[in-house]
């Protein structure tokens, strides 16, 4: 997306407009929820949510380009999980009862749902040989796309400490795969 059009985007949200939300969301929606679900958050579409509600309430205070605005949203993702976590730390709760959730699929894609979630997993099994910071660095730079400079703001690091943590993380995992382990 060219900067005019991103800016005029930008312009309609401050005003309000669905079309602008909704095209955020679009746009963005589906990579901030692949990076919430491999940092394992419980909730990743409520997450995901709640940073779009975080952004239109912030939206007037957001100055920047594209990529700045990718990484506004990507930060605040990143505090949400953190309290998630903290919030799942307090309070223990009970797994659902599965017979509660059987009526959630009957009007969706299951198949598409079953072979996403399997992508995850698998995702979710490649990145756990990873320590917790290379696998903040790796999500944010390949799911989320962002820079060195943007991924180092969000966790709060240097670039040369994320620049690090990447090659640490992507030599890990290509020692598996020469390994055959992520066969």
């Amino acid at each position: 997306m060219t900067n005019e059009v991103f800016d005029s985007i930008l312009d309609a949200a401050r005003t309000g407009a669905d079309w602008a939300w909704r095209k955020f969301y679009e746009d963005l929606a589906p990579r901030l929820n692949s990076y919430l679900r491999l940092r394992g958050a419980e909730d990743p579409e409520g997450l995901v949510g709640e940073v779009f509600l975080e952004a239109a309430r912030a939206i007037s205070s957001f100055e920047g380009d594209e990529r700045g605005f990718r990484s506004w949203l990507f930060t605040m993702a990143h505090s949400r999980l953190i309290d998630e976590r903290r919030r799942r730390t307090r309070r223990k709760t009970a797994p659902a009862d599965l017979s509660d959730l059987a009526h959630v699929a009957d009007d969706q894609d299951v198949e598409g749902e079953v072979l996403r979630h399997l992508a995850s997993e698998r995702l979710t099994q490649l990145f756990s040989v990873l320590t917790p910071d290379q696998r903040d660095v790796l999500t944010l730079r390949i799911i989320a796309d962002l820079s060195v400079a943007e991924t180092a703001a969000v966790l709060g690091k240097s670039a040369g400490s994320v620049k690090v943590l990447q090659h640490r993380g992507l030599r890990r995992l290509k020692q598996l795969e020469q390994k055959g382990v992520t066969k």
